[in-house]
């Protein structure tokens, strides 16, 4: 059996288990688990990222931040490159929003090639879907902010993928924001 496929499919099921819970903020509460696989498969469907790590990383991206996951725990089921690109991808969330915000923006041009396509991945997945729907209690302001936030943290992951990048900048523009 191609060991790739079953390491994908242990991370999926991985992801699942420890988002099992949780609901994504649109007006369907769509599951969660939705998301992490949706960033994986802009990866390699479009970013044509075969990279098993990163996959991987993708797939469990959230898991950290969102769960009761620590780094630990993915280093010693997934190995620490995948454990490395999942902390350079995860907020503190101990920090004030805000904060978390401005930091992103500092942090993505010092990330790894690796973390930056799952940042990037995330992010195009993330835009897309504001634009699909708004999430419950967001204002098309709040939505418009993110957006302009998400440029900046992007412009910092430039030279990356330059597939993903022109998608990420066909978003953009539509919302009037340049890169």
């Amino acid at each position: 059996m191609n060991t790739d496929a079953v390491l994908l499919l242990e991370t999926v099921h991985f992801a699942a288990e420890k988002h099992r819970h949780q609901r994504r903020k649109d007006p369907e509460a769509t599951p969660y688990i939705n998301h992490p696989v949706g960033v994986a498969r802009i990866l390699t469907h479009e970013g044509g990222v075969a990279d098993i790590e990163v996959l991987q990383a993708a797939l469990l991206h959230d898991t950290v931040e969102d769960t009761d996951t620590s780094l630990a725990e993915l280093e010693v089921t997934f190995g620490p490159v995948v454990a490395r690109i999942v902390a350079e991808v995860t907020d503190d969330k101990r920090l004030a929003k805000e904060e978390r915000k401005r930091l992103q923006v500092e942090h993505a041009p010092h990330c790894s090639r690796q973390a930056k396509l799952v940042k990037m991945a995330d992010k195009l997945y993330n835009l897309r879907d504001l634009n699909r729907c708004t999430p419950v209690g967001w204002t098309a302001e709040r939505v418009q902010e993110y957006f302009v936030w998400a440029s900046e943290v992007v412009k910092g992951l430039k030279g990356t993928n330059p597939v993903l990048e022109e998608k990420l900048g066909e978003l953009f523009k539509q919302r009037g924001i340049r890169l």
